[in-house]
């Protein structure tokens, strides 16, 4: 399962422009966008494309899944499918490859924030023209019903060079039985998420956390959106409004309320055993939370309690390397896994959430009975956010995440923890300078 990852700085030397093999029936394989009537809206010859992902376990095995039933539909196009490993491993290799672009996989899963300087060096292919393709696309990008947010956050430099494809949301999983046990609702807001963390922690005798946050990087990345403040190179880190985002958390962990994931990098695994009663995970976990608890008790989820919400998971992305048909068939592939079958497949199978609007308000989505994200999940997107495509962004979201084990590591051991949010500045600022 893929959830929030801590990815390794984006480290890519300048790129020097390599020129690719044309095919006698591709225009051009230099140039980093079509023209839509240059794309073949017809695959009538063999055409092999690879796709470069990140998927393991049922994730991978569904996307094997819905690759064969693909090439049953579509007899003379075949996609490889190749793993690459972790998404850092994922990564690192499309960083390496760069550099030597006749080796680039057709199409990739990542995160934008891994191809800025790919998409600096014309290494990529624009889908609009593909979208805006009356035939092999949509005919426009309002068309093809992907939810504008998740389009939006597949933009490098407002170019679309992506189209979402497994998605998430943070949601709050809770534990209905303590919550009932305890007197205590569904919280709505941060402050009453505080509040309800206390009460529980207090009337449990200490003997259970009330909540806490999977991802430090994005807990720090909201709380500053919640605050009007954009994730940039221009955050004050020992700034009022950062001390307290910072503050709020390290207060409820040194009082014994909240909690971080530590080593284990998720806390389903303390929610299972009943040691901590909520917290705000990826939407695409709830299967190893179903695992975990089992018959012990029953659990709730509920959107992040927060005005704004981090949208994570990768987006398929083209390079420019291919062929005119080698394009056009990875995008007709492209457009298939968004199909309503396929995206409700993908979503029952996987954990993962829809990315089209018609498949999300859908009464087979809403009404499921395997997850209980499908009935919260409009709300939970009520307003999205990701972090910004910049310079250095990528290095600066990683870099948070130890900021904050650091700072929080002080607040446990009940000591102050000012001398961390000082040195974090520094980390912080040199992750952006970098």
């Amino acid at each position: 399962m893929k959830f929030t990852k801590k990815f390794a700085a984006v480290a890519v030397a300048a790129l020097a422009l390599v020129g690719t093999t044309a095919c006698s029936n591709s225009k051009s394989n230099d140039s980093s966008s079509s023209k839509s009537a240059d794309i073949p809206t017809k695959i009538t010859k063999k055409t092999t494309i690879v796709f470069w992902h990140g998927m393991t376990g049922t994730q991978e095995k569904t996307l094997q899944s819905l690759t064969k039933d693909f090439e049953k539909k579509n007899p003379n196009i075949t996609v490889k499918l190749e793993n690459q490993g972790k998404y850092n491993d994922l990564q690192a290799k499309i960083n390496s490859t760069l550099q030597s672009p006749n080796n680039l996989p057709t199409i990739t899963q990542a995160y934008p924030g891994w191809l800025l300087n790919a998409a600096n060096s014309k290494r990529l292919v624009d889908m609009t023209p593909y979208i805006n393709n009356s035939k092999i696309g949509w005919g426009s990008a309002k068309k093809s019903d992907i939810r504008e947010e998740l389009l939006k956050g597949a933009q490098i430099k407002g170019t679309q060079y992506g189209i979402p494809f497994n998605k998430s949301v943070e949601m709050l999983t809770y534990n209905k039985d303590l919550l009932d046990k305890y007197g205590v609702k569904v919280p709505k807001t941060m402050s009453e998420l505080k509040a309800a963390s206390k009460k529980i922690y207090e009337k449990s005798n200490h003997k259970v956390v009330g909540a806490g946050f999977d991802s430090l990087s994005n807990y720090y990345v909201l709380g500053m959106k919640d605050e009007g403040v954009n994730f940039s190179k221009n955050i004050n880190f020992t700034g009022s409004k950062s001390k307290k985002v910072i503050n709020y958390y390290a207060d409820g962990i040194k009082a014994g309320y909240f909690k971080t994931a530590g080593s284990a990098g998720y806390l389903s695994g303390d929610f299972s055993n009943q040691k901590v009663a909520m917290f705000v995970g990826t939407s695409a976990g709830e299967g190893f939370v179903k695992m975990g608890v089992g018959n012990k008790f029953q659990y709730g989820v509920a959107p992040r309690p927060s005005k704004y919400n981090m949208q994570q998971g990768t987006d398929i992305y083209m390079f420019n390397k291919g062929t005119a048909e080698q394009k056009a068939a990875a995008f007709m592939y492209i457009k298939y896994l968004l199909g309503k079958n396929q995206q409700l497949t993908w979503a029952d199978q996987t954990g993962y959430i829809p990315v089209t609007n018609n498949v999300i308000n859908s009464s087979a989505y809403k009404n499921s009975t395997k997850s209980k994200v499908p009935a919260q999940l409009d709300k939970a997107m009520k307003n999205l956010y990701s972090v910004p495509v910049v310079k250095n962004s990528n290095a600066a979201y990683t870099q948070l995440n130890s900021i904050m084990q650091n700072i929080f590591a002080q607040a446990k051991k009940g000591q102050n923890w000012n001398s961390q949010i000082d040195a974090g500045k520094t980390k912080f600022q040199s992750a952006w300078n970098q």
